[in-house]
């Protein structure tokens, strides 16, 4: 298992992310109109910001960011993965005018155990942590981070060097 924190209290996690140079687990996540999503749908480099909530002003902040930063490139696609209910993500986006970024729930999907996510305890348990994974487009992983304060930004100039 691995570690992050909320205000300095340590919180252990189901399990690692993925190493980097392996294939990452496949994933089945829910689009805002409750479609289903799939990685094979990708075919192109992913971002994968996982995050808490959407309702909270740092996950907030990393979809703007990397919306900004990266939701124009043809080569990639941002994903944003929280337990949030789809409603709460379309909500959001809608408000904010956000076009770059595809926001999907793992509320019915196995995603936060198999990414090793899932907070397993404190006041935010099974609620996912804060991390970004980017995969090439045959689902490789070429850089992972498991943010170590889960209300700490992640690193964005590092997983945007990873899409080269």
């Amino acid at each position: 298992m691995a570690e992050t924190a909320l205000k300095g209290t340590p919180i252990r996690t189901s399990g690692e992310l993925p190493k980097e140079g392996t294939q990452a687990p496949p994933f089945r996540l829910v689009r805002q109109d409750l479609s289903e999503a799939s990685s094979e749908d990708y075919g192109k480099k992913m971002v994968l910001n996982i995050f808490p909530s959407i309702d909270t002003s740092v996950c907030a902040t990393s979809v703007r960011t990397f919306n900004e930063k990266a939701g124009s490139r043809d080569d990639a696609v941002v994903l944003n993965v929280s337990m949030d209910l789809p409603f709460a993500a379309q909500r959001f986006c809608g408000a904010e005018g956000l076009e770059g970024v595809e926001t999907l729930s793992a509320f019915r999907s196995t995603f936060p155990t198999d990414y090793g996510v899932r907070l397993e305890e404190g006041p935010m348990s099974g609620l996912t942590a804060r991390a970004v994974v980017v995969l090439d487009g045959e689902g490789t992983v070429l850089h992972r981070e498991l943010v170590p304060e889960i209300a700490q930004e992640p690193d964005y100039d590092a997983a945007l060097a990873a899409l080269g």
